[in-house]
């Protein structure tokens, strides 16, 4: 009698997951995608409001700052005279000036920007390898998309980003490492990309590891054996063969079918040597690169993967982070750069008609303090900054909420980033009340915050 009653219950809680599972299936073929792709590009650091789209030319000194605003194609606004490129398309584009949250420290911060969730370890910078718990928005589209057979569903560059260690808000998190971006790294000295390990071993081809997946296919069959570990094991070595093989990724890193006006208008610069002086290299190098992540970025859009994050932050040049000496190095090391290639990245998707499917969602953890420090710098501060959206239906020139006198706080429809989250969502056509379960079967909704519907021009 107890095996039976155990057995029922079983087939009752089955059923019900069953049920569960069928009925979010059901919503999520209901829904309507609006966009096929979206590329976030992660300034980790936090880059100055005050000195990019949220300028305060009658504040005191000290908290204006020293750069001015000029105009833009969009009559009435106007951005800092360091992004002279970008305002060249702010019709394209669209400014949230009301971004908000409590985490003043990066590692928690990214977490809450980038999963749309709090981290479980509260506002602290991490000091040692921890798990990561939510799902990264990418992992949660290729989840509810896994039956579509997408090659890559999800792709990161040009390395994990991290503080002290990798910042536990990259991957599949309770989904699992299944969900994991494709992360894409560069070799700043060969200026190329490559996906992982997802090359043949040295002195192999493509043809003789063929040879050695057919003998490990016919032990597996002499072995008969069918673990849950094994499975698993299974699940990762398929698709790390079909990678390898894949035509179409290897095209997509190949920056050398781009011609070269395309890769100078991202921002190509080539390292030269001063009188046989290369101890700079390595720098120059990835700085040289920084334009081209949002290049590889296009590219594998154009390839049919629907979520890219390009992650930049102070392994390619100057920290975002400019606690000292903020405007010196906004001016000279990160605006250019950022200016060049972001609106070398909206133009680029527009010319070749991607734009309209493809979400632009430019930003950093937080912004910075409104007062000036001692060190010429401005310090963490998430309770107002401002990121640019582009594409994907977008407002062009449209400006939604606004910061204080001071750019202190929001002064008017304020934005948390479970709101973010959740428009990214709905504009995949997901709903965000829609569960995923942990793995203690909890339920989780993908976001807890409301679509930004008035940022799109149809809803």
């Amino acid at each position: 009698m107890r095996h039976s009653t155990r057995g029922a219950l079983g087939l009752s809680l089955s059923g019900l997951w069953r049920a569960q599972a069928a009925l979010a299936d059901a919503k999520r073929s209901s829904a309507i995608s609006k966009i096929r792709s979206c590329i976030i590009v992660f300034y980790y650091g936090g880059p100055s409001h005050l000195d990019t789209y949220d300028l305060k030319p009658n504040a005191p000194a000290d908290v204006r700052g020293e750069f001015q605003s000029i105009e833009t194609s969009v009559p009435g606004l106007r951005i800092s005279e360091h992004l002279p490129r970008m305002a060249k398309v702010m019709h394209k584009v669209a400014i949230v000036r009301s971004m908000t949250h409590q985490n003043r420290l990066h590692d928690s911060a990214s977490t809450e920007v980038l999963t749309g969730r709090q981290s479980p370890q509260g506002d602290r910078e991490e000091f040692a390898a921890i798990p990561q718990f939510y799902p990264c928005y990418g992992a949660t589209l290729s989840y509810f998309r896994r039956e579509q057979g997408v090659e890559i569903p999800h792709a990161a560059l040009p390395f994990l980003f991290h503080n002290v260690v990798d910042v536990p808000c990259q991957g599949g998190g309770f989904l699992g490492s299944a969900f994991d971006p494709l992360q894409i790294s560069v070799d700043a000295e060969q200026r190329a990309y490559r996906a992982g390990l997802l090359s043949p071993p040295e002195g192999k081809s493509l043809a003789s590891v063929a040879e050695r997946r057919r003998l490990l296919d016919a032990i597996e069959n002499v072995a008969e054996t069918n673990t849950s570990a094994e499975r698993q094991w299974r699940t990762f070595y398929d698709k790390a063969f079909r990678l390898l093989g894949s035509e179409t990724l290897r095209r997509a890193l190949d920056l050398s079918q781009e011609p070269a006006a395309v890769r100078e208008r991202y921002g190509h610069v080539p390292f030269v040597a001063v009188n046989g002086d290369t101890s700079q290299s390595a720098s120059a190098n990835s700085r040289a690169m920084r334009g081209q992540n949002l290049l590889v970025a296009r590219r594998l859009v154009e390839a049919g993967v629907p979520f890219v994050n390009v992650f930049d932050f102070q392994q390619q040049g100057q920290n975002w982070d400019a606690h000292a000496n903020n405007f010196f190095h906004h001016k000279h090391y990160l605006l250019p750069q950022t200016d060049q290639s972001l609106s070398a990245l909206i133009e680029d998707l527009d010319q070749r008609g991607l734009l309209d499917s493809t979400l632009v969602i430019a930003m950093g953890e937080f912004g910075r303090t409104p007062r000036i420090n001692a060190n010429a710098g401005r310090d963490h501060w998430p309770d107002c900054y401002s990121i640019v959206l582009a594409g994907g239906g977008v407002k062009g020139g449209y400006v939604y909420g606004s910061s204080d006198k001071l750019g202190a706080y929001p002064e008017a429809n304020p934005v948390r980033p479970s709101d973010l989250a959740a428009t990214i969502y709905d504009r995949f056509g997901l709903d965000p009340a829609t569960e995923i379960h942990d793995l203690t079967n909890r339920p989780h909704r993908i976001a807890d915050g409301q679509p930004m519907r008035e940022w799109f021009v149809s809803t």
